[in-house]
């Protein structure tokens, strides 16, 4: 898991190599761990409420979400809102903007270090067998068709 010889010395994930593993709990208080999503398509995008682009791609990730039901498919969203009123802030966005998909607090913003995210959002695409296969820096059409084919075709292998 996480420590901090890792955050320091390690290096940033590679495309096709295996994602890093993280553990981090939803807005139910579930812990969500990364390995225990294996067989599933991990559509990890990284975020914050402040974050103008975020905000502007929030909308197409839920569509996505909804386009990609019953697949083998699961977004996961990273807050990295800090602060002591980050939880609430995320959860009144969350309200707010009627997002069904599963968010993740991360206060600390261990997942910005162990993945080395140079800007928000980033989007990590992980296989069905734990390996990174893109990464995305900055918002995107996530409902373009080229987007949905390229999630399906991974969903479906």
């Amino acid at each position: 898991m996480l420590s901090i010889k890792n955050l320091m010395f390690g290096n940033p994930p590679e495309v096709g190599q295996p994602a890093p593993d993280f553990e981090l709990r939803d807005l139910a208080g579930r812990l969500i761990r990364l390995s225990d999503l294996r067989g599933k398509v991990v559509f990890l995008n990284i975020w914050a409420t402040w974050c103008p682009p975020c905000v502007y791609e929030m909308p197409m990730i839920e569509k996505l979400h909804w386009i990609m039901r019953g697949r083998s498919f699961i977004v996961l969203a990273a807050s990295q809102d800090t602060g002591g009123d980050s939880e609430e802030k995320v959860r009144k966005f969350v309200r707010e903007n009627g997002l069904t998909f599963t968010i993740l607090l991360d206060p600390d913003n261990q997942l910005s270090w162990l993945y080395r995210v140079i800007g928000l959002p980033e989007t990590f695409i992980i296989d069905k067998d734990g390996i990174l296969v893109q990464r995305i820096i900055g918002p995107k059409d996530w409902t373009s068709p080229e987007w949905v084919a390229a999630m399906t075709q991974l969903a479906e292998r």
